[in-house]
């Protein structure tokens, strides 16, 4: 059909989409993972137009366990990456110069999710048990967490913890190999819910009501990159396409679902799923407009500096974010 359509334009003159897409200017995008609602607005804006009426031909490429988000932009396979704050802070300290040019989330959606069988009642009793950790720089807020705590993270014990190295799925928890995994708001914790658990059975510690939530999904480039005052123009455009599919995924929660599905090639998602992991996502996006907020940010940056003998970072960032883009991009 679509073969066809541009025969039909060809021959009356028109141009053609692939023809009108000549004229776009190209931006990637890497994703932290796989296609989902967690990605909605940049879904929305490919589908709606929103990127080609700001004259760019945006790709969209899905992370998954083994693509490290920081990896590819560092190696020059994208443009711009989807990644929370504490990775791309630690992989400024160490030499890649990440800068957060936009904040479409305003909330983190990570959390503990505990059994309510297993006596954990509050924070302080988390010690001595099993706690399941994702890692390649998603451990970092618990790190934090646990050194605020003044728990030890190197074995079961009076004062510490057992770390297990989780796979990005909630099998260590149904199977009883941990008290506790790492769930997000709107994925993982209701993938534990739809196996049969009952919320009443579970005990959930919100890294936002712990006072140690970092922020998540950024949009991140590199700064020689920000040098060039073409790439910044095509960046403000991209951010402005961006937050108008995230406010219209908002909006039309359901419809913003559907339009993720049509995109997701692997065929892993499900109607029901999506629409429900779209409803928590929105309440993340929520009170947003793209702006980082430099609070959220000093807020995040403190977090990472108090881990005691092992921080995530150990000096203060400068340089790590701008607001010249979603300034421009707001106007």
């Amino acid at each position: 059909m679509k073969n066809y359509i541009y025969a039909a334009a060809a021959a009356l003159g028109l141009a053609s989409p692939v023809m009108a897409a000549s004229h776009l200017e190209d931006v990637t995008l890497q994703l932290k993972w796989v296609t989902q609602a967690q990605f909605a607005g940049y879904y929305v804006a490919l589908e709606q137009g929103f990127y080609e009426e700001e004259g760019l031909n945006v790709t969209v490429l899905p992370g998954g366990p083994d693509i490290a988000p920081t990896q590819v932009i560092a190696g020059g396979g994208a443009d711009v990456t989807v990644e929370w704050m504490p990775a791309a802070l630690a992989a400024r300290e160490k030499g890649l110069p990440l800068v957060n040019i936009a904040q479409p989330f305003k909330s983190s959606g990570m959390m503990l999710t505990c059994w309510g069988d297993v006596g954990i009642e509050g924070p302080e009793s988390l010690v001595d048990r099993t706690l399941g950790v994702w890692f390649f720089g998603n451990e970092f807020p618990f790190l934090s967490w646990m050194a605020q705590l003044g728990i030890e993270t190197d074995g079961k014990d009076e004062n510490g913890v057992e770390v297990l190295k989780q796979g990005f799925n909630v099998d260590p928890l149904l199977q009883r190999q941990a008290d506790c995994i790492s769930t997000m708001t709107y994925n993982e914790y209701w993938q534990v819910i739809d196996s049969g658990v009952s919320p009443d059975e579970l005990v959930t510690f919100k890294y936002e009501d712990q006072g140690v939530a970092t922020l998540e999904d950024g949009l991140y480039v590199l700064e020689e990159n920000l040098a060039d005052p073409a790439f910044k123009d095509k960046m403000v455009r991209f951010v402005k396409a961006s937050m108008k599919g995230w406010k219209w995924a908002e909006e039309n929660p359901e419809d913003a679902a559907m339009i993720v599905l049509d995109y997701d090639e692997a065929g892993a998602q499900t109607e029901e799923h999506q629409i429900r992991m779209m409803g928590e996502v929105a309440k993340l996006t929520a009170g947003s407009n793209g702006a980082l907020d430099p609070a959220d940010y000093e807020r995040t940056v403190q977090t990472l500096l108090a881990g005691g003998s092992d921080p995530v970072i150990t000096v203060e960032p400068t340089g790590a974010y701008t607001l010249d883009i979603t300034d421009a991009a707001l106007e």
